[in-house]
């Protein structure tokens, strides 16, 4: 089932907005996905800091003491911002990987959902609604979001197995659709450095795309390549901390739409989601062609 919405904003004065016109468009999507939600939300990066995203079912036991643990071992301090059972820490840029294995081997039930300049990521089991203001979306900034509310239909529905998935710095998919050949893909991946966390066919796909834009493609290249490479039926849309980017298998089963003005690239399910949107009576709405790449970029 799955619902998704996408807000990327070309009009700087719309970025203290954002939040809420994303948790008015994830509102819509409630009864796509009554059983989770999840988003991201691309904010403006600071220079020479990284955002690291984690999350764990016991905040207040398996937090305790980590952002001193993780300042002590990488001889600087850390910020560190507890949302609900998020929490963010920011560290120098030069001191993230050495920040993550820290987490990894002294807090062993914390888990990375994201790392990146730009990017957070939030998502937990529960109605979307109340998920959207467990973490304050409606109070967040930035330039560009992405939300998912999810109907389980290829896992169990925890937090790890919901969306959005990041698989690289300041990348992050969401999927609506079923992908037939992720478990053949995952092992290829794998023996190519990509790690995993979950069994979620749609973290297959972020990995795939993470994997092509190293190899130095940028994010529409990528999405071209998805084409020839995942077999299923799908509808994506990506960001990185610039991009943008949203595609449609060849058939096309899954409903899509998209408007356009000069203040914003919108994407939703259903028009629903749209409908509130500023401007929207002088957007260009269209729903997107099967197989075709659609990619915004700063």
């Amino acid at each position: 089932m799955c619902g998704i919405v996408g807000l990327f904003l070309k009009d700087k004065a719309l970025e203290p907005q954002l939040g809420a016109l994303t948790a008015e468009m994830l509102a819509t999507m409630c009864d796509r996905g009554p059983d989770s939600a999840g988003f991201a939300i691309y904010g403006t990066p600071e220079k020479g800091k990284v955002k690291i995203t984690i999350s764990s079912p016991n905040p207040d036991a398996d937090f305790k003491g980590l952002d001193a643990a993780v300042s002590k071992a990488i001889g600087s301090n850390v910020d560190f911002s507890l949302k609900s059972t998020h929490a963010v820490l920011t560290v120098p840029e030069d001191k993230a990987d050495a920040a993550k294995a820290t987490i990894r081997a002294e807090f062993p039930s914390v888990r990375i959902m994201a790392t990146g300049a730009s990017i957070e990521i939030y998502k937990e089991v529960g109605y979307p609604t109340e998920v959207a203001k467990r973490f304050d979306l409606a109070k967040m900034t930035g330039t560009h979001a992405i939300g998912h509310t999810r109907m389980a239909t290829e896992s169990a529905v925890t937090t790890m197995g919901s969306h959005p998935f990041s698989t690289g710095a300041d990348q992050c998919l969401v999927h609506n659709g079923s992908l037939s050949n992720h478990n053949n893909l995952r092992r290829d991946l794998k023996h190519d450095g990509m790690t995993f966390e979950t069994q979620n066919d749609s973290e297959v796909a972020a990995a795939y795309l993470t994997w092509r834009m190293n190899q130095g493609k940028n994010l529409g290249e990528a999405l071209t390549n998805s084409l020839d490479d995942l077999d299923g039926f799908f509808t994506f849309v990506v960001g990185t901390k610039d991009g943008f980017g949203v595609i449609r298998d060849p058939i096309a089963c899954k409903p899509a739409v998209m408007a356009e003005t000069d203040q914003y690239v919108a994407f939703g399910s259903e028009y629903r989601a749209l409908a509130n949107l500023p401007g929207i009576e002088k957007a260009r709405v269209w729903e997107p062609e099967p197989a075709t790449v659609y990619f915004w970029e700063r």
